[in-house]
């Protein structure tokens, strides 16, 4: 039962490669914004540090999830 315990929790903290991602594939298209229109910087920039944080937070439930699954069903 533990075994699978570790396994549910490895997988939970999985979600922070698909965080990863998505922070490096906006942050790119995010640069190739600014160099193309850098008059629109600084809305490119919100917009950028909103999707940043979204998908920073779905890689920070993955983490607390298998916290509690450590903690709390082990």
């Amino acid at each position: 039962m533990t075994t699978l315990l570790a396994i549910g929790a490895g997988i939970a903290v999985l979600t922070g490669i698909g965080a990863g991602i998505s922070i490096g594939i906006a942050t790119g298209k995010a640069t190739e914004s600014v160099a193309r229109q850098p008059e629109a910087e600084g809305a490119i920039t919100k917009l950028l540090l909103l999707g940043c944080a979204l998908a920073e937070a779905t890689a920070i439930y993955g983490f607390v999830v298998a916290i509690l699954i450590i903690l709390f069903l082990a």
